[in-house]
Order: C-alpha cells, then structure tokens, then sequence
C-alpha cells in the first residue's frame, strides 16, 4: 500500500505520516516513510509517503499511489496524476476543491475546521485526519495507530491528540455524535 500525505508545512504532515509508519510496524508489516518539504517550514509544500507491505520493502518511494491525502489545493494539483486509477483520494474539504469531482474513490472531511472548532487548534487536524484515514482504509489496526500517537506527539498533548483521532475516527465510521 502506497500512501501520500499531502499539504503545507505546519499542518503536521510529516508527523501524519511517520506515526502510520510505526503503526503498520506496531501490526507486524513493513513500513517505510520518506519526506520532502520546503525550504519554509510553515506555509511551504509538504509531503510524507509511507510504503507498507507484508514483504521486505526495496523502493525508497512509490511508482503510483494508492491513497493521496491532500490537505492544500498545491498538494492535490502536483499528486494527483501519481494517484492510481482505482486508487482513494481523501481531501481536507475546506481546503481542496477537486473542480467537478474526481474519478477516484473520493472522502472528503474538513479536519481543519473540526480541529478548531472542537479543540482550539487547527494543529490537531492532522490527528483528525488519521482517525477519519484508519476508519476508512482499515490499513492499521486502530490500537496500533493510538498507540502510535501517544508515543509520537509531544508530551503533555496526549489526550487532546487522542480525542482528535478519535473525531476523526467516529466521522470516518459515519457514526453520528
């Protein structure tokens, strides 16, 4: 599974992607996890791919993706050809507009603004994010990837991480409030 993280510096892509990483490790796969961000880094373009597969890993990035995460509009534009025909798209709705829709098996959640208005801090939209990608790709097991969060976020940010995935989660599940 060929998975890209997508958006600008400061929305916590590269720590999005490194947490499902380990995640998939925590489950037993391999996993590997490549950046590439800006000069900036807050504002400029950010990305995280991370390659999980049940066999040894021999490619440091993915030929085609299976899943495209863009939360900015540059992200969606520059990776969208890479995104295989059948392949998923998710969107932060807020900030991607995919024009007349796409071909692809397409989610949209506006993470941002859930982050904001439910924690205070637009930060907390990649933790919504990862709950709302585990709900639908079932690539991870959930107590891996709130596992993988609690290790991985900064101290003392813990619970406010985890009840983001868990928004996250709940929303990706279609469960409502």
């Amino acid at each position: 599974m060929n998975i890209r993280f997508s958006g600008f510096g400061g929305q916590g892509i590269v720590l999005s992607g490194y947490i499902f990483g380990v995640a998939a490790v925590f489950d037993g796969k391999k996993a590997l996890q490549t950046q590439s961000y800006g000069s900036e880094s807050r504002g400029g373009g950010c990305r995280s791919d991370v390659i999980i597969s049940e066999q040894e890993i021999f490619e440091l990035a993915p030929p085609r993706l299976d899943v495209l995460v863009a939360m900015s509009q540059a992200a969606y534009k520059a990776y969208l050809p890479a995104l295989k025909e059948d392949g998923t798209l998710i969107v932060e709705d807020d900030l991607v507009d995919t024009g007349d829709g796409s071909a692809h098996r397409t989610f949209r959640i506006q993470a941002t603004d859930i982050a904001h208005k439910k924690f205070g801090r637009k930060i907390m939209a990649n933790m919504v994010m990862l709950g709302f990608i585990c709900a639908i790709l079932e690539v991870v097991s959930k107590e891996s990837l709130e596992r993988a969060i609690l290790g991985n976020v900064p101290k003392g940010t813990e619970a406010m991480n985890q009840q983001a995935f868990e928004e996250g989660y709940r929303l990706g599940k279609g469960e409502s409030p």
